[in-house]
């Protein structure tokens, strides 16, 4: 299995950008799909993530508005389409799935069992 996350990249304060995490050798559709993401420093943190049980989304709170997640079936993509970022975005973003995570469970990083290798977003003031 591997997930491969890529569209990061250097944007001012309130442009966008469009994350994609492609999977293989794993159907999306039928996991629990998030993102992450971890600034210098800090631990990994919950952004958005859908539960595989009828795809609810879900979001944290600072993005909630500005942030959606989506996902391609065909193409086997969940995207995570970022717009009015801030400076406090800056972060390395990681797709993770797993396919057991319980809904309590979905937050934490730990909990999936598959996650990818990051992309860089640098937001600048």
């Amino acid at each position: 299995v591997q997930l491969q996350a890529s569209g990061g990249g250097l944007v001012q304060a309130g442009g966008s950008l469009r994350l994609s995490c492609v999977a293989s050798g794993l159907t999306l559709s039928s996991t629990t799909v998030g993102w992450f993401r971890q600034a210098p420093g800090k631990d990994y943190e919950f952004v958005a993530r859908f539960f595989r049980s009828g795809g609810t989304a879900a979001y944290q709170d600072s993005v909630r508005g500005r942030f959606t997640i989506s996902r391609d079936i065909a193409k086997n993509t969940v995207y995570l389409q970022m717009n009015s970022l801030k400076p406090e975005d800056t972060a390395v973003y990681y797709c993770a799935a797993g396919s057991r995570i319980i809904l309590s469970s979905s937050y934490q990083f730990s909990n999936y069992n598959y996650k990818g290798q990051g992309t860089q977003v640098t937001v600048s003031s």
